[in-house]
């Protein structure tokens, strides 16, 4: 039974209540579900006991936006983060070739570059002169392009380019990667793992929006004793008809995942990304002259965007549709109008002000899905390429204000599957020792860990989700650097997900 009785801890008040308990209170929580908040209650005869000593307690914490395979992966591929430049790229590449490296596969895969402010494009011939034979893939920071050798476009059955394989061409090999022979098995590793970390951070639930058939991995790891997460899986719109033809609804438990797994939207992918200079906006970018398509293009026709939201809505299943540029936004903003599909705009990264409002308007719940560590990496190539618009990027307070419901998340590997990181830059939108960018568009703690914990509240009938924690983050602090500092190094000392203890104790 997933029985627990946490002793002696202290609510935070995510809702301002004037209600809430103030002095500390057990928490006893029975077959996973929270049934008694109050101080107290004395031992439960064969019911597992945690001493809080004091401690704060919140909801379990969730990132509503993760490609699971692809973070827990991240941590062991080559790191081209941070270069500025093909030659930086590509003496990494060789130091590691030099060293060797270890991989089922037999690709050497590397994640991180940003080629959004290179003053030069990388090519094939330039991977190609310094790895001969080894097939090498490095995949852009933003995940929306693959720069791969000749040798790996061969394996991967990927297109004749001189650059970078991008967007709609780029997806699909990204998915031939991951069946390679021994794939499995290295990424299934990295997933425990990644799930371990993410326990220590207080996170028990992820929507994991992975490419394929999410749904059956997590089936799998189950099966097979991988340590427990709550996941919503996603499908794509390849994958639609099968999903539909399977029964899987929206909220429906997958079976054998010891309910913990249940599925989750149609992902849509709409537009491209901004490092990629393929988010469809509105404008074209400042750099457009440059580009193949100046503002960046839309991956569907609004008609067909509509009849797959149609689609999803008749079967049961909500939509997460990811938009970056503005005009993406408006597009998806339009087919969840002319359908009445439910869901989510993913990233909404750049949102003219009018289609806020629009957005506030729908009569249905349409929420925004937002990940603001991405503005602590966007925001010099935001000033690069959209500097006429950047009052306009992750515009968090105007979705509040709006009465827009707001989520956060990371999108990892993107940005680090790491909630406390993503509040900090949702209250702080800058470095920790620098300046807030656009401070207007600040939010508050509160506000950001409501965000941040799947609707839930430590009371009665919610889910047996608990963290313990060091410190209140929500205690008063002066600045907003301050009140980021204060998630940033909150220290999770339990967490309990289905009423076990997963971290800690």
């Amino acid at each position: 039974m997933n029985d627990l009785l946490l002793r002696d801890v202290r609510v935070v008040a995510i809702d301002d209540d004037p209600k809430a308990p103030v002095e500390p209170v057990d928490v006893l929580v029975r077959d996973g579900v929270i049934a008694t908040v109050a101080p107290g209650l004395g031992d439960v005869p064969g019911v597992p006991l945690l001493d809080g000593g004091g401690r704060h307690v919140v909801p379990g914490l969730w990132d509503q936006h993760v490609h699971m395979v692809q973070w827990g992966l991240g941590q062991t591929r080559l790191d081209t983060s941070g270069t500025a430049s093909p030659s930086e790229v590509l003496a990494r590449v060789v130091d590691r070739l030099t060293w060797g490296f270890d991989s089922p596969t037999g690709v050497l895969v590397g994640w991180g570059h940003r080629t959004g402010r290179w003053l030069e494009q990388p090519t094939v011939a330039a991977l190609d002169a310094v790895t001969g034979e080894v097939p090498v893939a490095l995949i852009s920071g933003d995940g929306h392009h693959g720069w791969l050798n000749s040798a790996a476009l061969r394996l991967l059955d990927g297109p004749q380019v001189e650059g970078v394989v991008a967007e709609a061409e780029w997806f699909p090999l990204y998915d031939r990667l991951q069946r390679l022979h021994g794939a499995r098995e290295e990424s299934e590793y990295a997933v425990s793992r990644a799930i371990q970390a993410a326990h220590t951070l207080g996170v028990v639930g992820i929507v994991d929006l992975e490419f394929g058939r999410p749904w059956e991995q997590w089936r799998e790891r189950t099966a097979e004793g991988m340590p427990p997460l709550r996941a919503r899986t996603g499908v794509y719109p390849e994958g639609l008809e099968d999903a539909i033809a399977a029964g899987l609804r929206t909220g429906a438990p997958i079976r054998a995942t010891d309910g913990l797994v249940t599925m989750g939207p149609l992902k849509i992918i709409t537009d491209g990304s901004l490092n990629t200079r393929t988010a469809w906006c509105c404008a074209p970018y400042a750099d457009g002259h440059l580009l193949k398509d100046p503002a960046g293009a839309a991956n569907y026709p609004v008609e067909e965007l509509t009849e797959l939201l149609a689609r999803a809505k008749g079967a049961g299943l909500r939509a997460a549709l990811h938009a970056i540029g503005d005009a993406a936004v408006g597009a998806v903003l339009d087919a969840f109008a002319a359908t009445g599909a439910v869901g989510s705009v993913e990233h909404a990264q750049l949102v003219d002000p009018l289609d806020v409002r629009r957005w506030a308007e729908l009569p249905q719940r349409v929420v925004a899905s937002v990940q603001p560590a991405h503005l602590l990496d966007d925001r010099s190539v935001t000033e690069q390429c959209w500097p006429d618009r950047t009052d306009r990027t992750f515009t968090l307070r105007s979705f509040l204000d709006a009465g827009i419901e707001l989520t956060l998340g990371s999108d990892a590997p993107v940005s680090p599957l790491d909630p406390w990181l993503a509040m900090a830059a949702a209250v702080h939108r800058g470095p920790e020792d620098g300046e807030s960018w656009h401070p207007e568009q600040e939010i508050t703690p509160r506000e950001a860990l409501a965000a941040s914990v799947d609707g839930q509240r430590v009371r009665e009938g919610d889910r047996g989700d608990l963290v313990l924690l060091e410190q209140d983050p929500l205690a008063q602090a002066a600045t907003s650097a301050e009140r980021a500092r204060r998630f940033r190094y909150t220290l999770v000392s339990a967490t309990v997900l289905d009423g076990q203890v997963v971290h800690g104790g």
